[in-house]
């Protein structure tokens, strides 16, 4: 609805208003919940409310100019030749906007110009390159569901990509959405959605008839002119049907043109990948930091793609690591073909390095052919795009002689756009300028009648030379010159000493203060000609610009799998590089369980240090399935659980790995509990926050999950903590049965390890110097012996008293530890390290007082316990 402000100014009746008053409330009304850019001339302008919050967001100037309905009018503008500036900033901000043109011309139009919303830019369906982040994806989502669980749709309209997907229950969902990250989110306008997606920023409400599965089916259908959608693999999902057609409605209604880009549908399934949980991805830090840092992680390591579209499809590599052992060998292979491969060209010792070098001069080709599509396209884009057709060739021929299917099926993706090359490359100037509207797009020989126009132009110059020439001559005013401006054209310029001689055939076109203007017939002749011939040669040019973009249009698709193919090959050359660069092996896939990695390295925390990184060993198998890991604070546990986690993610988007060798058998997922913070929003403690996703992990990982513990039960007191890490460990060795790390201080846990368990010990070590610490990094077999955490405190700076008292109540609580009486232990036991416990055994008193339960007891009962516990004590 309008809001209240603008509503009060329109209820007085539409009548009292200014006619331009009442264009934009006309417009207004049928988009009340959007900013409005209303174009009045070179500016795009904001009324009322819109003006007051767009002054706000934009810092730009709120000014009150004319009255309508007998009030001044708020109003705020930018120019339109800025608006792509302003716009992107809104989109940022989540604000969407309809753009209101002026469609009539304003010369031929008698009255007030006609104007219409063309478009409305959201933040989940602009295709504008300034308006986009180059090497993110920009996704719109929908959402349905029913009781049985949830449909998801997808579009990357920059991209021209359309998926959907089914899940069941709020955890899955949860999981997709914080893989996608999408700008803008669709969903039904009821109650009753999960709060992880009722809270989302760029959540659009939708009426609930939008998201009906059988008018949903014809409206696909009718898009995408087929008789079924068995093609699309979509037979029997009614969720990912609806969801995929109220995303269509939206992005029609949005966009207000066809959409030709969007050719097909893919259903993407979850089976395919490996799982991770929005946990899982924010403790492994894969493309962000909790400190909103970038560079820093997986990505920032990984990412040395030279295109921007190499650089999306990595990241979405990244988020979906593959459980398809056979299209990974594939990748694995393509890699290592680039690093050993010859390249043929003297400039580049190996096919990777002659690939990206031609990358280099290659632009984003994938989002240029969606502008194409929606007749956006600048004249740039078109240039950009004649040179990437033009690398072609030589990319080829870098292909050509490697042996490596998944190679060759690219190669063959690449296609052949000779016709296309040709076209651009004959139409297109080497530099065309930023707007077609402009003019000088097309090159001289292109058409024949454009050349002719502008011929005139060009001929006009020596013309007026002529003309100023003989003018002079014959009139005998030696000052005499021919000039031009936009509002008066071609004038003969005389001054005022020289005006008596100025022949009677010459007619005054203006007075200035030191001259007069005149024209002449053969200078008016001239004047309609030349501007007549620009007129003409600028409606030619964007003739020849709209069927240029037709004919570019009619063969799309082609075009966008050329586009796909250079992208993995970027990604495949951007992975050869980095195994070079940071020497990386290739990892073998196994159909056994288990994981084995020799000599791993943590990638990012190896990138960033400037010492070297101390390597550390994993063996995981069917008899050992879980190493708790124990050791000092800052030992490097969280780091040496976290890299093996990334080895195994990196593994399974085609990488290379920083190991000296790593095998590694079927995954699932990888679920991750490290760390955690008070959710205050929804009113989660950090103790609860913990458990949740404890809670996640032992309900969802199975034999072939990998598991990562840290610390469980920190949050809480040292038995109720104790007791649930024990509980967790347990359960995740005996009945999930996962490749599990399990790192904690309760050195109690250390006696999980028992024959036929499943479970080892080991631990990070360290090394006391004097008073000082040194980590040794090294993960060793066993038991840690201590957990040196007073020596940690004190190089945190923990001033030197509250050291001291706490070495001397240490001491004291390992005494009381020693004198307690030790119970009978079996040979078995004997033989098994011995670790100091945290706290002496509870007294007598405390036993029996645990062992009553206050809701079984009648008051009589109650005060003779009370008596037989003072007596224990």
């Amino acid at each position: 609805m309008l809001n209240k402000k603008t509503q009060s100014s329109s209820d007085k009746g539409l009548e009292t208003h200014t006619p331009l008053m009442r264009q934009f409330f006309a417009a207004k009304s049928e988009h009340p919940d959007v900013l409005l850019f209303f174009r009045m001339g070179d500016f795009y302008e904001l009324f009322y409310d819109d003006a007051r919050k767009a002054a706000r967001l934009l810092d730009i100037t709120l000014t009150q100019r004319g009255n309508s309905a007998g009030q001044p009018i708020p109003m705020a503008g930018v120019p339109h030749h800025a608006a792509e500036g302003y716009l992107a900033r809104l989109v940022a901000l989540g604000e969407s906007v309809a753009i209101c043109e002026q469609i009539g011309d304003p010369a031929a139009s008698k009255g007030l110009v006609e104007r219409k919303v063309v478009r409305i830019v959201t933040p989940g369906t602009v295709t504008d390159e300034a308006l986009l982040s180059e090497r993110r994806d920009t996704l719109l989502v929908a959402l349905s569901r029913n009781r049985h669980g949830y449909g998801i749709a997808w579009a990357d309209l920059a991209g021209g990509r359309f998926l959907v997907n089914e899940v069941t229950g709020d955890d899955a969902l949860e999981a997709e959405l914080a893989r996608l990250e999408p700008a803008e989110t669709l969903c039904a306008d009821e109650e009753g959605w999960p709060a992880f997606v009722s809270e989302r920023s760029g959540l659009r409400r939708r009426a609930p008839w939008l998201f009906d599965a059988d008018s949903g089916r014809r409206q696909l259908l009718r898009f995408f002119g087929l008789h079924d959608l068995s093609g699309f693999g979509l037979d029997g999902k009614p969720l990912a049907i609806s969801a995929a057609a109220a995303l269509l409605g939206y992005v029609e209604e949005t966009q207000k043109q066809r959409l030709p880009h969007l050719t097909s549908i893919a259903v993407e399934s979850g089976d395919g990948a490996i799982a991770m949980n929005a946990a899982t991805r924010r403790h492994l830090e894969l493309d962000s930091r909790i400190d909103g840092d970038s560079k820093h992680t997986l990505l920032g390591v990984l990412d040395s793609t030279v295109t921007p579209m190499g650089g999306r499809l990595l990241r979405r590599w990244l988020h979906r690591p593959l459980r398809d052992q056979t299209v990974l060998r594939q990748r694995h292979h393509a890699v290592e073909t680039l690093i050993e491969s010859a390249a043929g060209d003297a400039s580049a010792s190996n096919a990777e390095q002659a690939l990206r070098e031609r990358f280099r001069a290659l632009g984003d080709l994938e989002r240029i052919l969606t502008r194409i599509a929606l007749r956006s396209a600048r004249p740039r884009d078109l240039s950009t795009l004649r040179d990437g057709l033009g690398l072609l060739p030589g990319l080829r021929g870098v292909l050509a002689p490697l042996d490596s299917p998944l190679l060759n099926a690219l190669t063959a993706e690449l296609g052949e756009h000779d016709e296309h090359a040709h076209l651009l490359q004959s139409a297109i100037v080497d530099q065309p300028p930023v707007l077609a509207r402009d003019g000088g797009v097309f090159s001289e020989g292109y058409d024949t009648e454009l050349d002719e126009l502008r011929a005139l132009s060009t001929t006009a110059d020596q013309f007026l030379v002529d003309l100023e020439t003989r003018e002079r001559q014959a009139s005998g005013i030696p000052t005499l010159k021919v000039g031009y401006n936009r509002v008066h054209g071609y004038y003969l310029e005389v001054s005022k000493a020289h005006a008596a001689k100025a022949p009677t055939h010459y007619t005054r076109r203006q007075t200035l203060t030191n001259a007069e203007r005149y024209i002449t017939e053969e200078l008016k002749t001239f004047e309609d000609k030349v501007l007549s011939a620009r007129e003409r040669s600028l409606a030619r040019e964007r003739l020849l610009y709209e069927q240029l973009l037709d004919q570019l249009g009619g063969r799309l698709e082609p075009l966008k799998r050329c586009a796909a193919a250079l992208a993995e090959l970027d990604v495949l050359a951007c992975l050869a590089e980095r195994a070079q660069a940071l020497d990386w092996s290739r990892p073998e896939l196994s159909d056994e369980a288990g994981i084995h990695i020799e000599r791993g390295r943590h990638p990012v925390v190896e990138a960033v240090r400037s010492e070297p990184f101390e390597p550390n060993d994993l063996v995981l198998h069917e008899d050992r399935r879980m190493l708790v890991i124990t050791g000092p604070n800052m030992g490097g546990k969280s780091t040496y659980m976290r890299q093996n986690a990334l080895i195994v993610l990196l593994a399974h988007i085609g990488s290379f790995v920083p190991v000296s060798r790593a095998v590694i058998g079927p995954i699932d997922r990888i679920l991750t509990r490290i760390g955690a913070g008070d959710d205050l929003a929804r009113g989660q403690s950090t103790f609860m926050v913990e458990m949740s996703e404890t809670s996640y992990i032992l309900h969802h990982a199975t034999g072939q999950s990998l598991v990562l513990m840290d610390e469980i039960g920190r949050g809480t007191s040292t038995y109720d903590g104790l007791a649930l890490a024990e509980a967790c460990a347990r359960h995740l060795a005996g009945s999930n049965r996962s490749h599990t790390l399990f790192a904690t201080h309760y050195f109690e846990l250390t006696t999980l390890a028992e024959p036929g368990s499943g479970i080892a010990n080991v631990h990070l070590d360290a090394v006391e110097h004097g008073e000082s610490l040194v980590f040794m990094h090294a993960v060793k077999d066993g038991p840690a012996n201590r957990s040196y955490g007073l020596q940690v405190a004190a190089l945190a700076g923990l001033p030197k008293s509250v050291i001291s008292q706490a070495r001397g109540r240490l001491a004291e609580l390992e005494q009381e530890s020693r004198d307690a009486p030790k119970p009978a232990m079996s040979a078995d036991a004997l033989d098994q390290p011995q670790q100091i416990g945290l706290f002496a055994p509870r007294s007598a008193a405390l036993d029996a007082l645990a062992a009553l339960d206050p809701d079984e007891l009648t008051p009589r009962q109650a005060l003779e316990a009370l008596y037989r516990i003072k007596a224990l004590g």
